[in-house]
């Protein structure tokens, strides 16, 4: 079996705003072994079987890592690539560098 990392990790969500970076195909095994099965579907078991090829030398990491994000988006837990934009305010300051 091998354990190679994949190009670019992929971000999953794991909880209310927490994110998990999977970057090799040990990565992936583990997240997808820790899945709960009752949020299991078809692409999950695609996902799995690419993994289980990808260790085994038989497809490329990346076609695993393709799997993946197949099985991640149909899940609805694909972290977004795009974060959003934090606006910041310049604070009004008093006597002594307080805000006011």
């Amino acid at each position: 079996m091998h354990d190679r990392t994949f190009f670019t990790p992929v971000a999953v969500t794991v909880g209310a705003g927490h994110k998990r970076m999977l970057a090799s195909l040990f990565d992936m095994h583990e997240f997808l072994t820790e899945f709960p099965p009752s949020r299991r579907r078809l692409s999950y078991g695609a996902a799995v079987k690419a993994c289980e090829a990808a260790r085994a030398g038989e497809i490329s990491p990346e076609a695993a890592r393709d799997a993946l994000i197949t099985f991640a988006t149909t899940a609805g837990i694909l972290w977004p690539s795009a974060q959003p934009a934090v606006s910041v305010k310049p604070v009004a300051r008093g006597h002594g560098g307080y805000a006011a």
